[in-house]
């Protein structure tokens, strides 16, 4: 400790941490648990404390007293007045309204803060069948729809009212996998799992990187519980990559775990199934004809898989089954949408998380190098962009003909590598894969054909693809260790997140991340927005200027250092 002042704190709940300061990893690290990144100019890094950043503090047992010492411990000016009140407003308030279970058919909902109870009366005025000195009594079935009202008030309800048990499901993790391998749970493993059981609120969230191994995690919380699960996840090559690690590391047979996609609809003790598929309707005026998955099997846990990802109308069926246990497995809790608040009180808090650097440190995932390359547009291409509207300009960037060549260069050069071209835009991403003749994976590729060339590129029969978006989430790609980033959704932090995280398995050693940007657009800004939560998790990206041909690497600029304000 250095005695120099790190942290300005603003009258806007916003924090500007020094980023020259000897101790600024050691004070980033201390306020990332109470605030969220905002953004990363040359010289400050902003945070901002917000309802959902202190509830989840609360939630994870932060001292609220430890919060204020931190901020008073570098604090370089005075701490104005609002911010510490709103500090102490926002975190007592998670605790202070708590659901309970009453009997078996009623709840009951207790309220310790006397100014809450006015704002409280009227959400529970058309469904309070009595209220006793102890709070409101109402029914169950009320349970979701009262939180999720609740929280949009910015009242958190702290829900120990318990939960069903499901079917009974007798099972047990290997300790030599059907693949003849030593099995065991990591150490960070089996703490994410012991996080969940004795977390007194029943269900929750465990933020690990890609690669970590969360669906081991799963696993392990599925045998710590032992009975009926329902996993939702992604795709359906995520469907039966779980059901692979199932058969290969728990005791469970086939005939216990059931697929229903598309392709199949089983239901079994254990049963994955996709978002897409829960929500799937003939029409916006329609019924989401498999919505009853969720009732039609006793199931004592369901698993949310990459939960940062769950679609709106989730959330909706979420709210009718609060007396389910729910686990969410994710590697981010960014959410473009802005609906952390949803996945706070309806999946639950962040229960347990994993710092993705220390394990890359200890060797769990890969060191990973990640890159900017600026590239510039043609003249006539610029003359162009810079006539055209926003939405025009990105397409026109992330489209950029002169990628092509550094693509090709960076094929040549990763030649003995393995290595996923993706992208947003699918003529593009053809174009490049017709002229380098790479296989494409996109949308509307067949589960069949996905499963070849996905087992091709394990083998090492393929050392290169082209994927979109659908390579974003949960494939298993072991061998991969080289990831061109070529085009995405404006200025995503979760699939910048997430495609960095496709070359992050411990078999790959080290990974390289390069994100091919057009120089001087405002795909530079949406870049910036897009890497704001590796920024935060220690990663830096070098920039480098493409220019006449060549990579500039004596003008590189690590790019935390480059942006501004």
């Amino acid at each position: 400790m250095t005695g120099k002042k790190a942290i300005v704190v603003q009258s806007d709940k916003t924090l500007l941490l020094d980023t020259h300061h000897p101790d600024f990893d050691e004070v980033r690290k201390l306020i990332i648990g109470f605030s969220e990144l905002v953004k990363t100019p040359e010289h400050m890094h902003f945070y901002r404390i917000t309802p959902i950043s202190l509830w989840n503090a609360a939630a994870n047992g932060m001292p609220l007293d430890s919060i204020l010492k931190i901020l008073d411990r570098y604090k370089k000016y005075d701490i104005p007045k609002n911010v510490i009140e709103y500090i102490k407003r926002h975190y007592s308030t998670y605790g202070q309204v708590i659901l309970e279970k009453y009997d078996e058919e009623h709840l009951l909902l207790r309220v310790l803060q006397p100014k809450l109870v006015e704002k409280i009366e009227k959400f529970m005025s058309d469904h309070t069948e009595k209220v006793e000195e102890d709070g409101y009594i109402f029914k169950k079935s009320f349970r979701g729809e009262l939180k999720a009202s609740l929280i949009r008030h910015l009242i958190p309800v702290q829900d120990v009212a318990g939960f069903e048990s499901g079917n009974k499901l007798d099972f047990e993790l290997r300790n030599v996998t059907l693949g003849d391998s030593r099995f065991a749970l990591r150490y960070y493993q089996s703490e994410g799992v012991y996080s969940f059981s004795k977390w007194r609120e029943g269900s929750g969230v465990i933020v690990l990187p890609c690669g970590a191994g969360k669906t081991v995690v799963g696993m392990g919380i599925m045998q710590d519980i032992k009975e009926y699960t329902l996993i939702i996840t992604t795709s359906v090559d995520s469907v039966k990559q779980w059901k692979r690690e199932l058969m290969d590391k728990t005791t469970l047979t086939d005939d216990q775990i059931g697929e229903y996609t598309g392709d199949k609809k089983s239901i079994k003790p254990v049963t994955i199934t996709t978002y897409n598929m829960l929500i799937y309707r003939k029409n916006a005026e329609g019924n989401f004809r498999n919505m009853d998955i969720f009732i039609r099997q006793n199931w004592g846990l369901i698993i949310y898989d990459e939960v940062h990802f769950l679609p709106a109308p989730i959330f909706r069926m979420t709210t009718a089954i609060q007396s389910k246990r729910r686990l969410g497995l994710t590697a981010t809790l960014v959410r473009e949408d802005n609906l952390e608040t949803e996945v706070f009180t309806l999946i639950g808090p962040k229960v347990y998380e994993y710092p993705w650097k220390t394990l890359e440190k200890e060797g769990w995932i890969a060191e990973a190098f990640c890159y900017e390359i600026r590239i510039p547009l043609n003249p006539e291409g610029y003359e162009f962009y810079k006539n055209a509207n926003n939405r025009t300009k990105f397409r026109i960037a992330s489209e950029n003909p002169n990628k092509i060549e550094m693509i090709e260069k960076l094929i040549r050069r990763y030649e003995n590598g393995h290595i996923l071209i993706i992208g947003h835009y699918l003529s593009q991403l053809k174009e490049i894969a017709d002229l380098f003749d790479l296989p494409l994976i996109t949308g509307s590729t067949p589960n069949n054909e996905r499963a070849v060339i996905y087992d091709d590129f394990r083998s090492g029969k393929i050392s290169a693809l082209v994927i979109s978006k659908v390579g974003n989430f949960s494939i298993d790609l072991p061998d991969a260790n080289v990831a061109i980033q070529i085009s995405g959704v404006f200025g995503s932090r979760q699939e910048e997140a997430q495609r960095l995280g496709r070359i992050l398995r411990p078999d790959s050693g080290k990974s390289y991340f390069y994100a091919l940007v057009s120089k001087d657009t405002i795909e530079e800004d949406f870049s910036r927005k897009r890497q704001m939560f590796l920024l935060e998790q220690g990663y830096k990206y070098t920039v480098v200027d493409y220019v006449n041909d060549t990579m500039n690497e004596e003008s590189s600029r690590v790019l935390i250092n480059e942006m501004d304000d």
